[in-house]
């Protein structure tokens, strides 16, 4: 067994009972290490086992290792729990909880998403709407005879502010979406992965 290394996105070690292992797994590969399967979840979570949140330092780390494989890698998340399973926590409902979780997260992406497109139409309806506005009274002090320098410099700042109102419509559907899209498809790669549980046989 290699020792345990660190997370491959921060490289800062991490606080037990997290840890990763590097067990010649294959490339598409998360493995972590737990004392009891519990400590993957948040233990404030008074829902059923299948709905309950994940600990949020679990859910980074596997986020944070998933980020860097092939996005054309069916993920799969081994757990190496060194207490036996007991109660509910069978290998198919940890799995189970663990897609549902990321499901979850993908759905609440998603929704993300749409606010922020909504946004960006109401932005862009009072970008035009302001700009328009200013381009208007721009022409109108220029159409006037006998303007001086001071009208020259309140048309040219009406046009520069109306152009300015357009920098938020723009950044939103430039830019602002492009980090939302790409972690909405990566909880949608882990909603779908498969999960391992290894450990050791309970006693009867």
């Amino acid at each position: 067994m290699r020792p345990v290394r660190q997370s491959p996105v921060s490289r800062k070690p991490l606080n037990p009972p997290f840890q990763s292992l590097d067990l010649k797994a294959p490339g598409d590969s998360i493995q972590l290490r737990l004392r009891e399967v519990t400590q993957l979840f948040n233990s404030l979570d008074p829902s059923p086992f299948n709905e309950q949140d994940l600990d949020h330092d679990a859910e980074e780390f596997i986020v944070s290792w998933a980020r860097e494989l092939s996005h054309r890698a069916k993920l799969r998340l081994v757990l190496h729990v060194e207490k036996a399973l007991a109660g509910a926590y069978a290998d198919s409902s940890v799995g189970d909880a663990v897609r549902h979780y990321f499901s979850y997260r993908a759905s609440i992406n998603r929704l993300e998403l749409r606010q922020l497109f909504k946004q960006g139409r109401l932005s862009l309806l009072i970008g035009v709407c302001f700009l328009f506005s200013c381009l208007s009274l721009s022409n109108l002090i220029h159409s006037r005879e006998g303007g001086g320098p001071l009208e020259d410099i309140v048309r040219e700042s009406l046009t520069i502010a109306g152009w300015v109102a357009m920098w938020r419509p723009m950044e939103v559907y430039l830019y602002d979406w492009w980090p939302l899209k790409r972690r909405g498809g990566l909880l949608g790669r882990l909603s779908r992965m498969r999960v391992e549980v290894r450990a050791p046989a309970a006693v009867p």
